[in-house]
Order: structure tokens, then C-alpha cells, then sequence
């Protein structure tokens, strides 16, 4: 990787689309809530330990050290102060727009009133976007692991508490033993509101729960869709239909989804044709960032800056952002090419 291309990754705009709430906890918010809570946490207020901390054995132990981070957002102070800095990170990296994957279910049954998570989600937005130019949206997911409790209870958070920001409804965590079709009712309802569906599927299992998304669920992206190279009719399908993809390189080598980072099927995804984004999924966990994630994949398919530029523009086509920002956002990164090819 040439430090060229790295340079030019850190000047340019930038649209992300998976990337989770809590799991964007940066490790100074995470410290700092782990010490808040000090003898009631599992989560270390060490900084280094932290680090050792987010060393995941596999999907399995990633959930249980995800849901011992959730677990220390315990008032709206805890959530609108993650919230606040995750957009500041963002900015920092020239991310113009996020669709940030919330989780209200993990929050509110922990005993953070409903509207005052939406208020305070909603205030670090507006704060956002006025002090760092950061458009945040939401994507409220239900967390597959807590069962059809959950689903009913996201479903009741979306639409009738609901938050001025929502554009989308997912469905996460741990695909094995949480099969996606009981999920239809509650993506059903988010859909006929006018919420776009967006669940994961086909990361930690294979091409069949992709199937599931679509067939069943009405997915208009996929996050992850990692084992959908293993089905050419399921290729076709995605190629023709123009559905997105999620691609989140290093959160796949962390959770185990993949043994080396060279085995990734990006390669097979662009080749295929298909509409491939670049995602940081739970950076601070991972050891990532979404600049990262986009020298990652530049390394993998080969990209100079004309390709890089073009899996951002990617992420534009793909976003949920409204045609007027698209175009303003597009034209950004055009020009930021144009300028950089200049030099």
C-alpha cells in the first residue's frame, strides 16, 4: 500500500453504512465509562487492557464482550455523550454521512427511558451535524440473540416512539440458531412505515440466510453478505438487482468469518459486478477505522485513486441519503479526484 493512496483515503469524502452505535465506542469513551462504573463492569478502564479485551475467539465470545460494552450505557447522559463522539471520530476521518446502527432494544430494557433514548440520540445528531458537518441517520436494529421479544419491542421503538433520523430497520447479531424469516412480521410493519430493510445475513452462515433477507425480509441491502460468493445464482441475483452489499474486511478477519485477510471475497464480489461498499462495522473493537477499511480494500483489489474514489461513490448509490445529497456528496468526491489527480 503506498503511503499516496493512504494519504489520499484520508482527505476523502466519505459515506458509511455499517457501522454500529455502541460498537463505535471509542476506546477513550469506553475507559471512561468503564471507570464510571468500576466494580459493576467486566469492561477494563485501561486502555491497553482494553485493547487485550477486544481480542475475540470467535463470533460467539465478539457478542458476549459486545453486550458487556452495551451494558455500560446506562442513562441518556451515557448515550448521548457515545453518540456525540462517535460523529466527532467520523468527522475527523471526512465521513460527510453515516447511517449509524442503533440498537434501543439493548438500552431501553436496561432501563433507559424510551423517549429519553430518542432525545438523546437525537440531540447529539443535531449537535453533530451543526458543530462537525456530520449527517448522522438511524438504521434501529433488532439484536437477533434476544428473540422475537425484541423484535416486537424494536418494532414498538421504531414506529411509535420513533426518531426523526430513521430511515432504516435491521436485524444483528449472531445469525446461527436465529433464523431469519420469524423476523417478517416486524420488517412487514417497518416497510409498510416507510423504513428501508436492511438486515445482516450470510456472515456467519451461508449463501441460504442471504436468500432469506431478500425472500423473505425485503432486504434492499445486506450487511455483510460475506458467503455470498458461494452461490453463483445468488451472484446473478445480487448483480442484477443491483442489491448492495455491506463489506466490512477487517470485522470479518476479527470475528473469524474469514482466516486470513487474503481470503477475503471482495475480490469475487467486484469482479461479479456487484455493488460493493466499504465499512467499518465496530471499529474500536476491531482496531479499525473506516480509512483503514478503505487501504484494506484498495490493498485487495489493487486501486489507485480513480478506484478508491469509485468505492466511495459506492457508498453514495448505496446510502438511504435523499437524491439532492447524493449529488452534493458525489460531486464532492469528484472533486476532491479531480484535484488530488492534479497535484
Amino acid at each position: 500500500m503506498s503511503r499516496g493512496i493512504e494519504a489520499f483515503i484520508a482527505g476523502l469524502p466519505k459515506a458509511e453504512l455499517h457501522v454500529h452505535h455502541v460498537g463505535s465506542a471509542s476506546p477513550r469513551v469506553v475507559a471512561a465509562l468503564a471507570a464510571r462504573y468500576e466494580g459493576r463492569t467486566a469492561v477494563p478502564a485501561d486502555p491497553e487492557a482494553l485493547a487485550e479485551y477486544f481480542t475475540f475467539t470467535d463470533f460467539a465470545h465478539f457478542i458476549q464482550v459486545y453486550l458487556s460494552v452495551v451494558d455500560l450505557i446506562r442513562d441518556a447522559e451515557d448515550v448521548r455523550a457515545l453518540t456525540y463522539g462517535v460523529a466527532e471520530d467520523m468527522a475527523r476521518q471526512q465521513i460527510r454521512y453515516a447511517e449509524l446502527t442503533v440498537t434501543p432494544y439493548s438500552s431501553v430494557r436496561r432501563g433507559i427511558p424510551d423517549v429519553a433514548f430518542m432525545e438523546a440520540i437525537e440531540d447529539a445528531r443535531k449537535s453533530a451535524e451543526r458543530d462537525f458537518g456530520v449527517v448522522l441517520r438511524w438504521c434501529f436494529d433488532i439484536p437477533g440473540e434476544a428473540g422475537l421479544v425484541s423484535a416486537e419491542e424494536t418494532a414498538r421503538l421504531a414506529l411509535d416512539v420513533g426518531a426523526e433520523g430513521l430511515v432504516s430497520f435491521g436485524l444483528g447479531g449472531p445469525e446461527i440458531g436465529v433464523p431469519r424469516p420469524q423476523f417478517k412480521p416486524y420488517f412487514d410493519r417497518a416497510r409498510a412505515a416507510g423504513l428501508h430493510s436492511v438486515p445482516h445475513a450470510g456472515e456467519s452462515t451461508g449463501p441460504e440466510t442471504v436468500w432469506d433477507a431478500l425472500r423473505v425480509l425485503g432486504a434492499e441491502r445486506i450487511g455483510h453478505g460475506t458467503q455470498s460468493v458461494k452461490d453463483p445464482a445468488l451472484m446473478d441475483y445480487l448483480g442484477e438487482h443491483r442489491i448492495p452489499l455491506e463489506v466490512c474486511p477487517t470485522s470479518n478477519l476479527a470475528t473469524r468469518v474469514v482466516e486470513r485477510i487474503e481470503e477475503h471475497p471482495i475480490r469475487q464480489m467486484v469482479d461479479a459486478g456487484l455493488l460493493v461498499t466499504v465499512n467499518s462495522d465496530d471499529p474500536p473493537m476491531f482496531g479499525t477505522d473506516l480509512n483503514t477499511e478503505y487501504a484494506v480494500a484498495a490493498k485487495l483489489l489493487g486501486l489507485d485513486a480513480a478506484g478508491v474514489a469509485g468505492l466511495a461513490r459506492n457508498s453514495v448509490e448505496a446510502s438511504f441519503l435523499d437524491q439532492g445529497g447524493k449529488t452534493r456528496l458525489t460531486g464532492e468526491i469528484d472533486a476532491y479526484l479531480a484535484g488530488w489527480e492534479r497535484r
